[in-house]
């Protein structure tokens, strides 16, 4: 990409990534194996729609599989070959945009690449959204990508943006974890018994 501030129809004005090693729980205890490695991904982009109402958003959608593709390939770029077993997606819309506007760049188009880098993925993927300013805290719902039974993989990743969003920008923001919570104790289905079959089981 010879222009780094266009995607596509996007005009990009910031990429932010972040990683976080989890090593111990809340009280202290040893990880019951391997560290929780989180990550984000995000793009700021500038909205066309800051400002006004418009009915028909498909345009945004269907030009959103290019953001979709670049954050899969940053995303594998980050992770140093780690494998992801949990992902979930968000939106931070500045304050002249509509939380809508957000949405539209959350669907399957935008959605399916993301699976694709991630090996696949056979759940839906948790999402949420707020419009707010920089430094606003969005927290990004996580969950297992092959089975939304999995609860130990039902968490969250907090983050904020120094600089963005701008009143007529949307940060474009997803998540991933490489396994489930520290020391998870609730019963249910086993990520090592994951079908991987309908996203539920």
């Amino acid at each position: 990409m010879s222009d780094k501030t266009g995607l596509g129809a996007f005009k990009i004005r910031r990429w932010f990534s972040q990683i976080q090693e989890i090593c111990s729980g809340e009280t202290g205890a040893a990880a019951d194996g391997e560290p929780v490695f989180k990550y984000l991904v995000a793009a700021c982009v500038q909205n066309p729609y800051a400002g006004r109402y418009e009915e028909d958003l498909s345009a945004w959608i269907d030009a959103s599989p290019a953001i979709g593709v670049e954050i899969g390939r940053r995303l594998n770029a980050l992770t140093g070959g780690r494998p992801v077993e949990s992902y979930g997606k968000a939106i931070l819309v500045g304050l002249d945009g509509e939380y809508e506007h957000g949405n539209a760049l959350l669907t399957n188009p935008a959605a399916n690449p993301v699976r694709d880098a991630v090996g696949g993925g056979k759940s839906w993927v948790p999402s949420t959204g707020k419009r707010g300013v920089p430094g606003t805290i969005l927290d990004i719902p996580l969950a297992h990508k092959d089975a939304l039974y999995v609860r130990s993989h039902y968490d969250t990743m907090s983050v904020s943006f120094d600089d963005a969003p701008n009143r007529d920008e949307v940060i474009v923001c997803w998540a991933f974890a490489t396994r489930g919570r520290l020391n998870a104790r609730l019963g249910g289905l086993k990520a090592a018994d994951v079908q991987g079959q309908d996203g539920l089981v």
